[in-house]
């Protein structure tokens, strides 16, 4: 099993930045097995939705075209914790956002093949 505690959401204004921080504890063999880990977010009413999702081995990087240009997913393997960098934050990036690890390699912003989920942490932006 592996356990992931997000952290760093909150309240911004509308261009504002926030850096989210997600760390993965258990055993060293199951954490050896994530291929990849991903931030997703889900607003009320919504569907959960891929935002950035990071190889941990390469360290290949995907994100929504919503996204792009304005957020960075990166890793710290010593400290098995991924970060995502949130720039030029919009109202529309307010969701709850939820960091996974997927033991799979593919594909990388489809929340069915992600086998861990973190409790989520509250990004609010307002205008």
């Amino acid at each position: 099993q592996v356990q992931l505690v997000e952290s760093g959401g909150g309240s911004v204004q509308a261009g504002g930045s926030l850096r989210l921080s997600c760390a993965a504890f258990g055993y060293t063999y199951n954490i050896y097995n994530i291929r990849n880990m991903g931030w997703f977010r889900q607003a009320p009413g919504k569907e959960r939705e891929g935002v950035a999702s990071i190889y941990t081995v390469g360290g290949t990087t995907d994100y929504d075209d919503s996204v792009k240009g304005r957020f960075t997913i990166s890793q710290d393997n010593a400290k098995n914790t991924v970060y995502l960098q949130m720039n030029s934050l919009k109202p529309e990036d307010t969701a709850m956002y939820y960091c996974a690890a997927s033991r799979e390699s593919s594909p990388p912003l489809n929340h069915h093949f992600y086998n861990y989920w973190g409790q989520g942490t509250q990004v609010t932006v307002s205008s």
